[in-house]
């Protein structure tokens, strides 16, 4: 049994209170009925949920000098999407970043308080971050996925931080053997927590929907562009793929690959006669929120709702990809110095040797032109090989930047 019931809640205590009491695992929701004076706190595993009853029985807890009865609420199941979100990294607690003093606690409490209801929140102006405990894990990953959108968010950074209800838990609860002694080891690799009276685990610098191409759409991307000290995407375990559905009949590859953003692309794979696709994201967690923001906010193309789902399984890259990745590859590939006697129709006929494209092209304007695959490994024979084509000699040819990998609309 992962889930606790707390009686003898003063009638005037606040959700806050009650979880101020608990500090052995992750919480996966928490509920107060005031007008029964109790409570129910739900814990990401069941270990947690007997450390916190044992706890609670042995020294006794209490709220305004009232002793708390703990005991066992109902056996339920984690909820298939909460499962899922949290083994990405998802917790009840959603930390800011890039906050000026124009946010405060009441805006914030204002602003959030439509995801759900909110156990804490906690702003840091010397720190220029803020973080906000929702009571639920499922109303934390709505505000991650819709914050991006929200206009006075949109340029700020948006992650998960660390359960302050895990502050004494080692084992965290969250199916991750890689704990770091209470740390938080989640699947974007943050483990010590350098706001710990917080509950954060983010690193300031890290932006979950950033461009991992910081050259801005500019060929010559680095080497080991991957490599930034946090955990390596390429690398990071979780599922890549997820299946798109009820996909209109005249709808082009070029009209899905339009719609997804927030994370690169390995591939994408349509079938039309079957009106689904399969769309492979090099970053699990860029696959995570984009799923995400389909669910709650949908994805439509052609006035047709898509059907969002996960792939079968969760596959790693293979290693050629890894490399091609590492050392700056995209789908899109970039030919420049050309003349006018390179067409978009000359484009797409020299490059389809190499593979399928979704998007050809030119910027008369700049001697330039740009070939989108529909997988990375094309893109990486077709840089290699164009060279060696009649007409194409002396044209530059690199990598350019995947329009998928671009902030959320």
């Amino acid at each position: 049994n992962r889930t606790v019931y707390i009686g003898n809640v003063p009638a005037d205590a606040t959700i806050e209170e009650v979880l101020n009491t608990v500090r052995t695992g992750i919480v996966e929701s928490a509920r107060l009925l005031p007008e029964k004076n109790c409570a129910f706190v739900s814990f990401m595993d069941g270990a947690s949920a007997a450390a916190y009853h044992q706890e609670a029985n042995t020294r006794k807890v209490n709220i305004g000098g009232q002793d708390l009865k703990v005991g066992w609420g109902k056996p339920s199941a984690i909820p298939p999407q909460v499962l899922h979100a949290a083994g990405q990294g998802a917790t009840r607690n959603v930390f800011l970043g890039n906050v000026d003093p124009s946010i405060t606690e009441q805006g914030l409490r204002e602003d959030f308080s439509q995801y759900g209801p909110i156990d804490t929140i906690k702003v840091l102006h010397e720190k220029n971050i803020a973080f906000v405990h929702f009571t639920t894990i499922n109303n934390a990953v709505k505000a991650v996925a819709n914050l991006p959108n929200d206009p006075k968010y949109s340029g700020r950074r948006v992650n998960y931080g660390k359960d302050r209800c895990a502050k004494n838990n080692n084992n965290m609860g969250n199916n991750n053997s890689n704990n770091n002694g209470g740390a938080m080891s989640n699947s974007f690799g943050f483990n010590a927590s350098p706001y710990p009276q917080y509950g954060s685990n983010m690193p300031v610098s890290f932006n979950p929907s950033f461009d991992r191409f910081p050259g801005g759409g500019r060929v010559g991307m680095p080497r080991n562009m991957f490599n930034d000290g946090n955990v390596n995407p390429l690398t990071a375990q979780g599922n890549r793929t997820l299946y798109l559905g009820n996909i209109a009949p005249e709808t082009t590859c070029e009209d899905i690959c339009n719609h997804i953003r927030g994370g690169i692309l390995n591939s994408i794979r349509y079938f039309p006669n079957k009106h689904i696709a399969f769309v492979s994201f090099v970053d699990p967690q860029a696959a995570n929120n984009f799923f995400n923001q389909a669910t709650y906010q949908g994805v439509t193309i052609k006035n047709r709702r898509l059907k969002v789902g996960w792939g079968q399984n969760a596959h790693a890259l293979p290693a050629p990809v890894i490399q091609a990745l590492s050392d700056g590859a995209t789908r899109n590939v970039y030919v420049g110095g050309i003349d006018d006697s390179i067409t978009e129709e000359k484009l797409r006929e020299d490059f389809a040797e190499y593979g399928e494209t979704e998007l050809v092209n030119i910027l008369k304007e700049k001697s330039c032109g740009f070939v989108n695959f529909t997988n990375v490994m094309a893109a990486v024979k077709a840089v290699e090989g164009i060279k060696s084509k009649a007409g194409y000699e002396n044209v530059r040819v690199n990598f350019g930047k995947d329009r998928c990998g671009n902030p959320p609309k």
